[in-house]
């Protein structure tokens, strides 16, 4: 970048690229390199790519030095490049595996951040009470359950964050044992024993082909409900036939969790390593700016993360698409390199058996934003996942157990995505936003980060960090320490903008990958 983004309407992002971003909005006629004497051919949108020079049909556009496409017709010095004229084409990658990996940054020591220590060492940032629902039949009662702890009766119980139904739309017609069930019970499992849930029921329908029982068995849930100091498990599972119908069994609950509120309120927050905070990486709503600005200060933060000994992970595997060459070659091994190319070569094949292409995306925002083809978003979005070591790849929802930058197996649908997040682990959640998505993911605080500074003002009360400075001058480096300072901070229990309103109720969405019979 320049040394001075302010002095200059452009950005140039590396010396082998062929077009040049809009760091503010141009018009048609404007001079925007004078020491080429290049005029705009176009109105240029703020964020957008304008070509730095004559590009032929058929030859490559590269952005950050990397190809993100290639020309349909010929582009002239200061044409506007997007999906008018921009296809994405098919890659040829060289994959390295393992070629270029980064030796551990030098280890940070002695920082801390005030957590929630379980009594099972476990370490928490917020301390919720949850209701999960087995299927979308008990969804209903399920939020009659939460309802009945509004602000009034939770007022008496300070220390605890609130009571969350944790429901969804699935849960039956598919094969039982099969992918989808699997998967299922996985993510409502790891929401179960995630730390930020200090207590929580079960509850079921009954006859569903997601039973509570299956998932208690297969993923060690035998003490459910409260983890406290009781002599005997509490076998908190209840299904809506078994006790007798949905007033009964909210009834029940209700009854069971108000028992509860004395002993989770019993928390304290206390000093713990930053070693304990896992870190998930999400982007939604891009734009041009993304891979600019928001998105690499989050790798900072990143790196800043693993030197302490923490983990960070990056999802959204059709986002990684065409990008996955720059992970393999900082992969530890070949192993954990090729693992995440077959993720990627399973998402071709999974898009192809529905009609589509992993190129479909860019979104229709993303296009007004500046984003032209799967292949920039990618390049954009890897940039949260830093410069360290690639140390492993997981499936959705899997128990993280790796510390440093790790993958985690996911579409790119945000809520999807952090739900597999923060059933993987995940403490703290990043997400960065171009357009303005409004994103809670409770139990888990979720810091939002704006890629530009007229979204950041323009949406104030959903915007914790603006990284939009870096386009006035601010540095990556100066924005990616002041994200890890407010990942700390929040971690400790500082609200973020998405809690102070409330969000987060509705954005569990565990991944349906199956037919539904």
């Amino acid at each position: 970048m320049p040394a001075s983004i302010a002095d200059s309407p452009i950005l140039t992002l590396h010396p082998d690229d062929n077009i040049v971003i809009a760091r503010i909005a141009i018009s048609k006629g404007a001079e925007f390199d004078a020491q080429a004497g290049v005029t705009a051919q176009n109105n240029i949108p703020f964020g957008h790519k304008i070509a730095s020079t004559q590009i032929r049909s058929g030859e490559p556009i590269r952005k950050f030095g990397q190809v993100i496409g290639f020309a349909t017709e010929d582009i002239a010095s200061g044409q506007w490049v997007h999906t008018h004229n921009v296809t994405p084409g098919e890659l040829e990658l060289d994959y390295a595996f393992a070629s270029e990996i980064p030796a551990d940054p030098d280890p940070i020591t002695g920082r801390t951040f005030q957590g929630i220590v379980r009594p099972d060492g476990r370490i928490a940032t917020r301390n919720y009470i949850g209701i999960i629902s087995t299927v979308n039949c008990s969804a209903t009662s399920s939020k009659y359950v939460a309802a009945n702890f509004d602000d009034s009766i939770l007022a008496d119980y300070p220390n605890i964050d609130g009571v969350i139904a944790l429901t969804h739309k699935e849960g039956c017609a598919y094969d039982y044992g099969g992918d989808q069930h699997q998967l299922l019970a996985r993510t409502l499992a790891g929401f179960a024993k995630h730390p930020n849930i200090a207590a929580y029921v079960v509850l079921g329908l009954g006859c569903e082909t997601a039973q509570a029982s299956f998932m208690a068995n297969k993923h060690d849930l035998a003490q459910l409900g409260m983890i406290g100091e009781k002599e005997e498990p509490q076998q908190l599972i209840m299904n809506i036939q078994d006790v007798g119908g949905v007033k009964k069994t909210v009834d029940k609950a209700t009854s069971i969790i108000r028992d509860m509120l004395p002993e989770v309120n019993k928390i304290e927050r206390t000093s713990v390593p930053v070693s304990e905070i896992m870190l998930g990486c999400e982007c939604g709503g891009s734009d041009g700016n993304s891979g600019i600005t928001a998105n690499p200060a989050v790798g900072i933060a990143s790196d800043l993360l693993v030197a302490h000994g923490a983990t960070s992970i990056l999802a959204e595997t059709p986002e990684i698409c065409g990008g996955e060459h720059l992970l393999t070659r900082r992969a530890v091994s070949k192993e954990v390199g090729q693992k995440l190319i077959d993720l990627i070569d399973w998402w071709k094949e999974y898009a192809a058996k529905f009609g589509g292409t992993i190129d479909n995306n860019p979104s229709v925002g993303n296009k007004k934003g500046g984003l032209t083809t799967i292949y920039e978003k990618s390049l954009g979005a890897i940039a949260k996942g830093g410069s360290t070591a690639l140390k492993g790849v997981y499936d959705y929802a899997e128990p993280i157990t790796q510390k440093g930058f790790v993958v985690m197996d996911s579409p790119g649908f945000d809520p999807v995505s952090v739900t597999g997040m923060i059933a993987s682990g995940a403490n703290v959640a990043l997400f960065t936003t171009g357009r303005g998505s409004c994103f809670g993911c409770k139990p888990v605080p979720c810091i939002k980060i704006a890629t530009n500074t007229p979204m950041y003002d323009h949406m104030i009360d959903d915007m914790d960090i603006n990284a939009g400075r870096i386009l006035n001058g601010a540095t990556v480096e100066e924005v990616g320490e002041e994200i890890f300072e407010k990942i700390i901070a929040v971690a400790s229990g500082e609200q973020t903008k998405s809690e102070a309103q409330g969000i987060g109720d509705e954005e569990f969405s565990p991944w349906t990958i199956g037919p539904i019979l």
